[in-house]
């Protein structure tokens, strides 16, 4: 009976203390504590772009067109997670070559309960591949969804689905594939991307750039008034935002472990900065500092930090938050005034320009470095190779399917009647708001 109790006692401690359980005999251990903060991370991620991005976006847009934004992110966890499952997740982390993954993996095949996800973290960490494969589609997910913010209120919604289909399959998968699986070039030329600088941030921000210059302005920009349809709905979806993002990023060490510590609380405190800086800059230049700004502020400070958080310290931290006030209040406030571009919600601003400061960052304060990588002036010169390839590939290859989509489409904007009316009537007949 003593033998007994002390077995059961034995058994209860193990559990209480999580340790870690095995899937199944003859199976790889299952980490039952990192899976359980993976599986809270993917929901943190989710929410990043449902409800986050989608009110942040919707709350920005004038009232007549908000549930056309709403729409669009909800269309684009749609089909981005119904394709990740069939297609994406093996173009992005099948065995492949340098530039892109195989069809291994196709419709998840070969992949059981019993599958392990441990090369994908160091050190390597023991997770069900089910949930290493759902963490990444909210990554799939959010990264197409962010474009909508440089073309709101002018894209037809048909040319928007067929858009996000295309992007996702021949820029987001390859992206992800060189950046974050083993046998990607920008993976093994040790490049820091903790959490998607390049593959989220960068790819996004650029390719949402020309395809605002490619749809061309909204009707009336310049000479209208556009002002954001409510602002709290924007700070409540960036509020979001910001609590999301402690999933997006802690979230990537693929464990419950001191790394995941570090990079969540640079996270915050970046995030932090960036808004106090911003308020601050703000205040100095118009004698007022504004929600809007406060918004973007939190943002770009969650942007600059998200391929660095892994990799500098909180000091760090701070320093990326002070760098990406600069870059992106210069950009929103000066550059885009300044090169006449109509980036609606300003992607380009916040999301390209912030995360290739991000990128660059990670290495100037990085404390850990890259494969093979001895120093921080060594480190930059690997992120500036990342940095320069999203930038150049990204835009080209989006262009490309811009072009493919007008000569399938014919104009891959609305009518001006439609435009006037709003998209949310004339795109999918419904308003948001009733008298």
């Amino acid at each position: 009976m003593r033998s007994l109790l002390r077995c059961t006692r034995f058994l209860c401690a193990l559990v209480a203390l999580g340790a870690p359980v095995l899937a199944q005999e003859g199976t790889a251990e299952i980490n039952t504590g990192d899976t359980a903060w993976v599986l809270t991370a993917s929901a943190l991620v989710l929410m990043m772009t449902l409800p986050g991005l989608a009110l942040f976006y919707g709350g920005l847009v004038r009232s007549k067109n908000v549930l056309n934004v709403l729409m669009q992110c909800f269309l684009s966890a749609g089909i981005v997670g119904l394709l990740w499952i069939l297609v994406g997740y093996s173009l992005a982390f099948g065995t492949g070559g340098s530039l892109i993954g195989d069809f291994s993996k196709v419709a998840l095949s070969g992949v059981t309960m019993d599958s392990v996800s441990s090369n994908f973290a160091t050190p390597p960490r023991n997770i069900p591949e089910y949930v290493f494969i759902m963490f990444q589609a909210m990554f799939a997910i959010i990264t197409p969804a962010l474009i909508l913010g440089a073309i709101a209120e002018r894209m037809k919604f048909s040319v928007w689905v067929a858009f996000i289909t295309i992007w996702f399959l021949v820029v987001y998968c390859p992206i992800a594939h060189m950046v974050w699986a083993p046998e990607g070039w920008i993976f093994k030329s040790g490049a820091i991307d903790f959490a998607g600088g390049l593959v989220v941030h960068m790819s996004s921000g650029f390719s949402a750039m020309v395809t605002a210059l490619f749809l061309g302005k909204r009707r009336g920009y310049g000479r209208e008034s556009m002002p954001p349809h409510s602002l709290p709905l924007c700070l409540i979806g960036a509020g979001l935002l910001w609590t999301g993002w402690f999933g997006f990023n802690a979230g990537s060490a693929l464990s419950a472990s001191p790394l995941a510590a570090l990079a969540f609380l640079n996270t915050g405190t970046a995030a932090s900065t960036a808004v106090v800086a911003w308020a601050a800059v703000e205040w100095f230049h118009r004698g007022k500092p504004t929600a809007l700004g406060g918004a973007t502020a939190g943002v770009a400070g969650l942007v600059a930090i998200t391929p660095a958080c892994g990799n500098v310290s909180p000091l760090g931290a701070i320093y990326i938050g002070i760098g990406v006030t600069v870059v992106s209040y210069t950009a929103v406030t000066f550059l885009k005034p300044a090169l006449d571009y109509d980036d609606s919600l300003d992607v380009f601003g916040v999301h390209a320009l912030g995360g290739a400061w991000g990128a660059l960052a990670s290495g100037i304060f990085a404390v850990t470095y890259g494969s093979g990588i001895n120093g921080n002036a060594q480190q930059v010169m690997v992120q500036l190779k990342g940095i320069l390839f999203t930038a150049i590939f990204a835009p080209v290859v989006t262009l490309a399917i811009l072009i493919v989509l007008r000569l399938i489409f014919g104009s891959l904007r609305v009518t001006d009647e439609d435009e006037v009316e709003g998209l949310d009537f004339s795109q999918h007949g419904e308003n948001a708001y009733t008298a």
